[in-house]
């Protein structure tokens, strides 16, 4: 235990420095600690003490205060890929289920329609635009976090920004869908099944977007220096 003592605690100190999803954390600490062995391997192999091959390998690795940053980007365009997946296959199948949902439940859309304020249908073409807006935003975060990662200088930017989006945008879209609801009142929808898991659904989706994007917010770096 002694012979690992310095490596560990520099692994310890550099984990409660990086805030990002648990498993990727993990990973990358993983990562560093086996680097370090591998040095001090390499350094106690040239005739060093194994404490002092361990505290050469932790100087030349770096401090943890400059370290760290570079990993913590790491963590948040983690992130950030994370949710733009999350968006990109989570607001195309809510579209979807309502879409069959309007489908199949027994009313008569032209009785229905007519009631509606003139109001209903462009409020409603703004929640189908936005939602299909999101999902083309995310798949564009996809490609910066995949094939265009190289090309951006700080691509953890990308990160803050669809969390930005999502607590603008899902708020939004949710007090206009009740908007919509309520002014619907079709009779008979608060009691069809289908029609409940569909709201139940969408409702955990919007608390799932929500959380996701609240992490990119606190993962990202807080400096953009």
């Amino acid at each position: 235990m002694a012979s690992t003592s310095v490596i560990d605690d520099y692994v310890t100190g550099l984990g409660r420095s990086l805030r990002g999803p648990l498993r990727a954390k993990r990973d990358l600490l993983a990562e560093a600690r086996d680097g370090l062995v591998d040095a001090a391997e390499a350094l106690e192999a040239d005739g060093l003490p194994r404490p002092d091959a361990e505290r050469l390998a932790v100087e030349e690795f770096g401090p943890i205060a400059q370290i760290a940053p570079a990993y913590q980007e790491e963590l948040a365009v983690g992130q950030g890929r994370r949710t733009a997946l999350l968006l990109f296959l989570g607001v195309p199948f809510i579209a979807l289920v309502w879409s069959v949902i309007w489908r199949v439940f027994p009313v008569d859309p032209v009785t229905e329609m007519a009631r509606w304020p003139g109001w209903f249908h462009p409020v409603s073409r703004i929640v189908d635009y936005s939602q299909l807006a999101v999902g083309l935003l995310a798949a564009a975060a996809l490609l910066v976090f995949g094939p265009a990662r190289r090309r951006l200088a700080r691509p953890w930017l990308v990160t803050r920004a669809l969390g930005v989006l999502v607590w603008v945008e899902v708020p939004l879209v949710g007090a206009l869908s009740l908007m919509l609801s309520v002014s619907a009142s079709l009779d008979g929808f608060s009691s069809y099944p289908p029609g409940v898991a569909a709201t139940l659904l969408s409702w955990t989706f919007m608390l799932w977007q929500l959380y996701s994007a609240t992490r990119c917010l606190i993962f990202t770096p807080r400096s953009t220096a």
